[in-house]
Protein backbone atom coordinates (compact mmCIF):
# COMPACT_ATOMS: atom_id res chain seq x y z
CA UNK A 1 0.00 0.00 0.00
CA UNK A 2 2.72 2.53 0.71
CA UNK A 3 4.16 1.36 -2.70
CA UNK A 4 1.44 2.22 -4.04
CA UNK A 5 0.67 5.86 -2.68
CA UNK A 6 4.26 7.15 -3.43
CA UNK A 7 4.02 6.07 -6.79
CA UNK A 8 0.74 7.98 -7.09
CA UNK A 9 2.65 10.91 -5.33
CA UNK A 10 5.34 10.49 -8.15
CA UNK A 11 3.19 10.19 -11.02
CA UNK A 12 -0.02 12.35 -10.68
CA UNK A 13 1.35 15.45 -10.12
CA UNK A 14 0.75 15.66 -6.66
CA UNK A 15 4.53 15.90 -5.99
CA UNK A 16 4.31 19.77 -5.03
CA UNK A 17 1.52 18.76 -2.82
CA UNK A 18 1.81 15.52 -0.70
CA UNK A 19 4.76 14.87 1.41
CA UNK A 20 4.89 11.17 2.45
CA UNK A 21 6.07 11.10 6.36
CA UNK A 22 8.11 7.35 7.30
CA UNK A 23 9.10 6.14 10.40
CA UNK A 24 6.95 8.25 12.20
CA UNK A 25 7.69 8.40 15.83
CA UNK A 26 6.69 10.69 18.65
CA UNK A 27 9.20 13.42 17.60
CA UNK A 28 7.45 13.91 14.41
CA UNK A 29 4.37 14.11 16.04
CA UNK A 30 5.38 16.34 17.88
CA UNK A 31 6.22 18.68 14.71
CA UNK A 32 3.44 17.81 13.32
CA UNK A 33 1.02 18.69 15.76
CA UNK A 34 2.25 21.70 16.66
CA UNK A 35 2.03 23.25 12.63
CA UNK A 36 -1.13 22.17 11.83
CA UNK A 37 -3.82 24.12 10.78
CA UNK A 38 -6.55 21.20 10.31
CA UNK A 39 -6.34 17.26 10.92
CA UNK A 40 -7.87 15.16 8.67
CA UNK A 41 -8.60 11.40 9.72
CA UNK A 42 -10.21 9.00 7.33
CA UNK A 43 -10.23 5.89 8.72
CA UNK A 44 -13.10 2.89 7.52
CA UNK A 45 -15.22 2.56 10.47
CA UNK A 46 -15.22 0.79 13.15
CA UNK A 47 -11.27 0.71 12.68
CA UNK A 48 -10.41 3.72 14.54
CA UNK A 49 -9.25 2.19 17.59
CA UNK A 50 -9.74 5.73 19.68
CA UNK A 51 -7.84 8.44 17.70
CA UNK A 52 -5.62 10.35 20.33
CA UNK A 53 -3.84 11.64 17.33
CA UNK A 54 -6.39 14.23 16.60
CA UNK A 55 -7.11 14.43 20.67
CA UNK A 56 -3.05 15.71 20.54
CA UNK A 57 -4.39 18.57 17.90
CA UNK A 58 -6.41 20.30 20.24
CA UNK A 59 -4.06 22.04 22.28
CA UNK A 60 -2.08 23.43 19.76
CA UNK A 61 -5.13 25.15 18.33
CA UNK A 62 -5.79 22.03 15.41
CA UNK A 63 -9.19 21.35 13.94
CA UNK A 64 -10.34 18.47 13.40
CA UNK A 65 -12.08 16.98 10.34
CA UNK A 66 -12.02 13.07 10.90
CA UNK A 67 -14.41 10.01 10.44
CA UNK A 68 -17.49 9.65 13.23
CA UNK A 69 -15.78 7.08 14.73
CA UNK A 70 -13.42 6.52 17.82
CA UNK A 71 -13.15 9.63 20.15
CA UNK A 72 -14.45 12.09 17.62
CA UNK A 73 -17.98 10.25 17.13
CA UNK A 74 -18.10 11.07 20.90
CA UNK A 75 -16.61 14.69 20.54
CA UNK A 76 -17.94 16.17 17.53
CA UNK A 77 -20.24 19.05 17.33
CA UNK A 78 -20.94 21.37 13.69
CA UNK A 79 -19.28 24.36 16.16
CA UNK A 80 -16.13 22.17 17.44
CA UNK A 81 -15.03 21.28 13.37
CA UNK A 82 -15.97 18.92 10.70
CA UNK A 83 -17.35 15.39 10.47
CA UNK A 84 -17.23 12.27 7.85
CA UNK A 85 -20.16 9.47 7.55
CA UNK A 86 -23.25 9.10 9.44
CA UNK A 87 -21.25 7.02 12.52
CA UNK A 88 -22.34 3.72 10.99
CA UNK A 89 -20.69 0.58 9.27
CA UNK A 90 -20.70 0.23 5.77
CA UNK A 91 -18.02 -2.65 4.82
CA UNK A 92 -16.52 -3.07 1.93
CA UNK A 93 -19.00 -0.84 0.10
CA UNK A 94 -17.43 1.02 -2.89
CA UNK A 95 -20.38 3.32 -3.32
CA UNK A 96 -19.80 4.37 -0.21
CA UNK A 97 -16.21 5.07 0.07
CA UNK A 98 -16.93 7.24 -2.84
CA UNK A 99 -19.35 8.93 -1.45
CA UNK A 100 -17.60 9.65 1.37
CA UNK A 101 -14.81 10.66 -0.67
CA UNK A 102 -16.96 13.29 -2.47
CA UNK A 103 -18.24 14.65 0.97
CA UNK A 104 -14.88 15.12 2.05
CA UNK A 105 -13.57 17.00 -0.93
CA UNK A 106 -16.78 18.97 -1.06
CA UNK A 107 -16.30 20.04 2.87
CA UNK A 108 -13.14 21.26 1.69
CA UNK A 109 -13.86 23.37 -0.91
CA UNK A 110 -17.17 24.63 0.37
CA UNK A 111 -16.50 24.68 4.26
CA UNK A 112 -13.15 24.39 5.05
CA UNK A 113 -10.99 26.56 2.80
CA UNK A 114 -13.07 29.23 2.65
CA UNK A 115 -12.77 29.76 6.42
CA UNK A 116 -9.38 29.50 6.46
CA UNK A 117 -9.07 32.01 4.07
CA UNK A 118 -12.01 35.00 4.83
CA UNK A 119 -9.60 37.36 6.09
CA UNK A 120 -10.24 40.84 7.96
CA UNK A 121 -8.81 43.52 7.32
CA UNK A 122 -6.35 42.35 9.74
CA UNK A 123 -5.67 39.69 8.19
CA UNK A 124 -7.80 37.53 10.64
CA UNK A 125 -9.83 34.36 9.64
CA UNK A 126 -12.46 35.14 12.46
CA UNK A 127 -14.62 32.12 11.51
CA UNK A 128 -11.75 30.13 11.36
CA UNK A 129 -10.35 31.11 15.09
CA UNK A 130 -13.71 31.04 16.77
CA UNK A 131 -13.91 27.32 16.02
CA UNK A 132 -10.47 26.86 17.36
CA UNK A 133 -11.66 29.01 20.58
CA UNK A 134 -14.25 26.62 20.95
CA UNK A 135 -12.59 23.29 19.95
CA UNK A 136 -9.74 23.85 22.44
CA UNK A 137 -12.12 25.52 25.13
CA UNK A 138 -14.81 22.72 24.66
CA UNK A 139 -12.67 19.61 24.28
CA UNK A 140 -9.26 19.94 25.69
CA UNK A 141 -10.41 19.43 29.20
CA UNK A 142 -12.18 16.24 28.61
CA UNK A 143 -9.64 14.31 26.18
CA UNK A 144 -6.46 14.96 27.41
CA UNK A 145 -4.00 12.94 29.64
CA UNK A 146 -4.46 14.68 32.77
CA UNK A 147 -8.42 14.15 32.75
CA UNK A 148 -7.83 10.73 32.07
CA UNK A 149 -5.35 9.56 35.05
CA UNK A 150 -7.12 11.71 37.23
CA UNK A 151 -10.64 9.96 36.14
CA UNK A 152 -8.72 6.00 36.31
CA UNK A 153 -7.50 6.92 39.27
CA UNK A 154 -10.17 8.52 41.12
CA UNK A 155 -12.68 5.66 40.14
CA UNK A 156 -10.74 2.45 39.48
CA UNK A 157 -7.35 2.59 41.25
CA UNK A 158 -7.64 4.16 44.42
CA UNK A 159 -11.16 2.11 45.11
CA UNK A 160 -9.13 -1.16 44.30
CA UNK A 161 -6.98 -0.18 46.86
CA UNK A 162 -9.40 0.82 49.25
CA UNK A 163 -11.12 -2.65 48.70
CA UNK A 164 -7.81 -4.83 48.31
CA UNK A 165 -7.03 -3.00 52.39
CA UNK A 166 -10.37 -4.45 53.49
CA UNK A 167 -10.49 -7.86 51.96
CA UNK A 168 -6.81 -8.41 53.74
CA UNK A 169 -7.88 -6.92 56.92
CA UNK A 170 -8.89 -9.67 59.70
CA UNK A 171 -7.12 -12.79 58.20
CA UNK A 172 -8.80 -12.05 54.94
CA UNK A 173 -12.33 -12.82 56.31
CA UNK A 174 -14.13 -10.43 53.48
CA UNK A 175 -12.25 -11.88 50.95
CA UNK A 176 -13.15 -15.16 52.07
CA UNK A 177 -17.00 -14.16 52.48
CA UNK A 178 -16.61 -12.82 48.60
CA UNK A 179 -15.02 -16.49 47.81
CA UNK A 180 -18.02 -18.69 49.51
CA UNK A 181 -20.94 -16.17 47.88
CA UNK A 182 -19.77 -16.43 44.31
CA UNK A 183 -19.45 -20.32 44.77
CA UNK A 184 -22.99 -20.44 46.44
CA UNK A 185 -24.44 -18.48 43.43
CA UNK A 186 -22.53 -20.33 41.24
CA UNK A 187 -24.29 -23.52 42.24
CA UNK A 188 -27.79 -22.31 42.34
CA UNK A 189 -28.16 -19.58 39.83
CA UNK A 190 -29.88 -22.01 37.48
CA UNK A 191 -32.62 -22.32 40.17
CA UNK A 192 -34.25 -18.67 39.57
CA UNK A 193 -37.64 -18.02 37.85
CA UNK A 194 -40.15 -15.39 37.31
CA UNK A 195 -43.46 -15.50 37.56
CA UNK A 196 -46.19 -13.36 36.80
CA UNK A 197 -46.17 -9.87 35.86
CA UNK A 198 -48.19 -7.01 36.36
CA UNK A 199 -48.34 -2.94 35.16
CA UNK A 200 -50.60 -1.18 36.00
CA UNK A 201 -50.56 2.73 34.37
CA UNK A 202 -51.58 5.27 36.39
CA UNK A 203 -51.39 9.51 35.54
CA UNK A 204 -47.73 9.58 34.69
CA UNK A 205 -46.48 6.25 36.51
CA UNK A 206 -46.34 2.69 35.39
CA UNK A 207 -46.12 0.17 38.66
CA UNK A 208 -44.51 -3.13 38.46
CA UNK A 209 -45.23 -6.20 39.97
CA UNK A 210 -43.20 -9.49 39.50
CA UNK A 211 -43.58 -12.72 41.48
CA UNK A 212 -39.87 -13.88 41.75
CA UNK A 213 -38.58 -17.96 42.84
CA UNK A 214 -35.43 -17.34 44.30
CA UNK A 215 -35.43 -20.90 45.27
CA UNK A 216 -32.69 -21.87 48.06
CA UNK A 217 -30.91 -18.45 46.73
CA UNK A 218 -30.44 -16.05 49.70
CA UNK A 219 -32.75 -12.70 48.92
CA UNK A 220 -29.77 -10.47 49.69
CA UNK A 221 -27.31 -11.94 47.90
CA UNK A 222 -29.22 -10.40 44.15
CA UNK A 223 -31.07 -7.60 43.15
CA UNK A 224 -34.11 -7.51 41.16
CA UNK A 225 -34.28 -4.83 38.62
CA UNK A 226 -36.19 -3.00 35.87
CA UNK A 227 -34.07 -2.41 33.21
CA UNK A 228 -34.61 -0.59 29.72
CA UNK A 229 -32.30 0.30 26.78
CA UNK A 230 -31.01 3.83 26.78
CA UNK A 231 -32.52 6.13 24.07
CA UNK A 232 -31.03 8.92 22.18
CA UNK A 233 -27.41 8.28 23.34
CA UNK A 234 -28.00 8.34 27.17
CA UNK A 235 -26.92 5.49 29.52
CA UNK A 236 -29.78 2.32 29.90
CA UNK A 237 -32.50 3.21 32.66
CA UNK A 238 -31.99 0.81 35.61
CA UNK A 239 -34.26 0.91 38.45
CA UNK A 240 -33.93 -1.41 41.55
CA UNK A 241 -36.94 -3.42 42.44
CA UNK A 242 -38.47 -3.75 46.20
CA UNK A 243 -38.99 -7.44 47.70
CA UNK A 244 -42.65 -7.29 49.35
CA UNK A 245 -44.72 -9.83 50.81
CA UNK A 246 -43.86 -13.89 50.16
CA UNK A 247 -45.80 -16.01 47.78
CA UNK A 248 -48.00 -18.62 49.50
CA UNK A 249 -46.78 -21.92 48.62
CA UNK A 250 -43.51 -21.28 47.10
CA UNK A 251 -40.23 -21.79 48.48
CA UNK A 252 -38.33 -18.33 48.79
CA UNK A 253 -40.54 -16.72 46.28
CA UNK A 254 -41.51 -13.21 46.34
CA UNK A 255 -43.32 -10.25 45.14
CA UNK A 256 -41.27 -7.07 43.82
CA UNK A 257 -42.18 -3.63 43.02
CA UNK A 258 -41.50 -0.48 41.72
CA UNK A 259 -42.52 2.58 39.71
CA UNK A 260 -41.11 4.12 36.85
CA UNK A 261 -42.18 7.35 34.72
CA UNK A 262 -44.72 6.79 32.13
CA UNK A 263 -42.78 8.75 29.48
CA UNK A 264 -41.68 5.53 27.29
CA UNK A 265 -43.69 2.26 27.06
CA UNK A 266 -43.99 -0.04 29.68
CA UNK A 267 -42.91 -2.67 27.15
CA UNK A 268 -39.58 -1.14 27.09
CA UNK A 269 -38.67 -2.96 30.56
CA UNK A 270 -38.19 -5.95 31.37
CA UNK A 271 -37.15 -7.63 34.78
CA UNK A 272 -33.56 -8.71 35.31
CA UNK A 273 -31.98 -10.32 38.34
CA UNK A 274 -27.97 -9.66 38.87
CA UNK A 275 -25.82 -10.76 42.07
CA UNK A 276 -25.05 -8.65 44.87
CA UNK A 277 -22.24 -8.74 47.61
CA UNK A 278 -21.20 -6.13 49.95
CA UNK A 279 -17.60 -5.10 48.48
CA UNK A 280 -17.84 -7.02 45.67
CA UNK A 281 -17.75 -5.58 42.12
CA UNK A 282 -20.36 -6.88 40.09
CA UNK A 283 -19.93 -7.68 37.02
CA UNK A 284 -16.10 -8.07 37.21
CA UNK A 285 -16.53 -10.59 40.33
CA UNK A 286 -19.87 -12.21 39.30
CA UNK A 287 -21.16 -11.84 35.76
CA UNK A 288 -24.49 -13.59 35.87
CA UNK A 289 -26.94 -12.62 35.12
CA UNK A 290 -31.10 -13.68 34.69
CA UNK A 291 -33.88 -12.41 32.13
CA UNK A 292 -37.30 -12.16 32.37
CA UNK A 293 -38.82 -13.99 29.26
Amino acid sequence: MIEEWTAFINSSGARNHVVFLSDHDILMTQRLVQGVDLWINTPRRPWEACGTSGMKVLANGGINLSELDGWWAEAYKPELGWALGDGREHGDDTAWEAQEAEDLYGLLEEEVIPAFYARDEHGIPRAWVARMRESMARLTPRFSSNRAVRQYTEEYYIPAAKAYHERVAEKRLKAAHIVSWQRDLAGKWANLRFGEVKVETRGKSHLFMIHVYLNKIDPDDVSVQLYADGMNGEAPARKEMSRGEPLVGAMNGYVYRTEVAAARPAADYTARIIPRCPGATVPLEARQIFWQR
